[in-house]
């Protein structure tokens, strides 16, 4: 191998994605995981091998070392960032001022924000002067009419940023960019569930989010791995009144509810589906539940629904779960194709039904185009 690059970085709280594009092609992708515990890292398609990383600056030395004896030297590096808040709508090159306004930032996204953060700095630090780029989740849904954005409290807060921003942006991007290939056209009233540890519905009319699930923060929306989804906000005074502390309380929801707090078992859908437990077998349905409304409300703010997509390791991979979502969307025309579904599509609906399909959302792609187009007076 021989050459540069834009690579592209993922960071999560104990993980780091990468990836290396030119030219719109992934020569390879990677992850670290583990990070500060019992770390792995997988190159390419390699089997993954343990290794002590301590923190992502050490994830980042590893990946900067391996491109290098391979030849590549990347001449910039696109980093997914979860909250833009208000100011930032599309992609940004980083400077001290941007990376200022993202930590301000993370009081909204205290899981997510860090770690990019951390990444950007690891970056700046080990290869000084590398252009570096920010996409944001939250971008996506800045196209949302103001009435999805706005929350009924008084106009001070919306004006001090209380609304709902939305997340999974660069995911939905990726669905809107890559279902043509599938659908032979983008379906005008798309309503798209990515479904993951982290989960979140989002309505696209002509390719433009005009509502979803997520709000001010990734708790709200539909059961996650260990986040609640809705909550009547009634709940956080409760618990506050029976002795938690604020700290408690974020703990509570931010790692101890959803899927595993429902089970008491695990926040592996894997584990659940294959356990007999019946605790499991509720925290599945709720699931199903929770996303079967959701995409009611979604076709509401529609005016409809033309076709459903499933994305998101959820999304791909378990059957159970999207089968039993389209049985409850049965009213909006919806008939799951059994074999089709259990081979995982991309198509997984009847003759005559309306479309659903199962799509990979390349994240990667689209934040390696969107740093080369951010930086292409270069």
């Amino acid at each position: 191998m021989s050459g540069g690059g834009v690579l592209v970085l993922n960071a999560g709280s104990s993980s780091l994605k990468f990836a290396l594009f030119e030219e719109g092609r992934a020569l390879l992708r990677g992850q670290v995981g583990g990070i500060g515990g019992r770390a792995w890292a997988r190159w390419g398609e390699a089997e993954r091998e343990e290794r002590p990383f301590a923190d992502h600056g050490e994830a980042l030395a590893w990946v900067l070392g391996r491109l290098e004896a391979e030849g590549r030297r990347p001449w910039a590096a696109g980093h997914r960032v979860v909250h833009g808040g208000t100011r930032f709508a599309t992609p940004v090159r980083v400077d001290p001022e941007v990376l200022e306004a993202l930590e301000a930032l993370v009081p909204l996204a205290p899981l997510h924000q860090p770690p990019a953060l951390a990444a950007i700095r690891a970056v700046e630090a080990q290869r000084p002067g590398l252009p570096q780029v920010a996409c944001f989740d939250t971008a996506f849904h800045r196209s949302q009419p103001e009435v999805a954005q706005r929350y009924a409290l008084p106009r001070v807060w919306h004006e001090r940023g209380v609304r709902a921003y939305g997340f999974h942006g660069l995911a939905y991007e990726a669905v809107v960019r890559a279902l043509p290939r599938l659908a032979g056209s983008l379906p005008e009233r798309l309503v798209a569930a990515h479904l993951g540890a982290g989960c979140s519905l989002c309505a696209i009319r002509a390719g433009r989010s005009v509502a979803t699930t997520m709000g001010f923060t990734p708790l709200d929306g539909v059961p996650m791995a260990t986040r609640p989804g809705h909550l009547d906000p009634g709940v956080v005074p409760h618990l506050l009144r029976q002795g938690l502390d604020l700290e408690a309380v974020e703990e509570l929801l931010q790692r101890r509810s959803g899927w595993l707090g429902v089970s008491g078992l695990a926040a592996d859908l894997r584990e659940l589906l294959a356990s007999p437990d019946p605790r499991a077998r509720e925290a599945v349905e709720l699931l199903a539940y929770r996303v079967v409304r959701a995409v009611g409300s979604l076709a509401a703010a529609l005016g409809g629904v033309d076709a459903l997509v499933f994305s998101g390791g959820v999304g791909e991979h378990a059957a159970e779960v999207r089968a039993r979502i389209l049985e409850g969307c049965a009213w909006l025309g919806f008939a799951v194709d059994p074999e089709a579904n259990a081979r995982h599509g991309p198509l997984i609906t009847a003759p005559g039904s309306r479309p659903a399909w199962v799509l990979a959302a390349d994240e990667e792609a689209v934040i390696a185009d969107h740093t080369e187009r951010c930086l292409s007076h270069r």
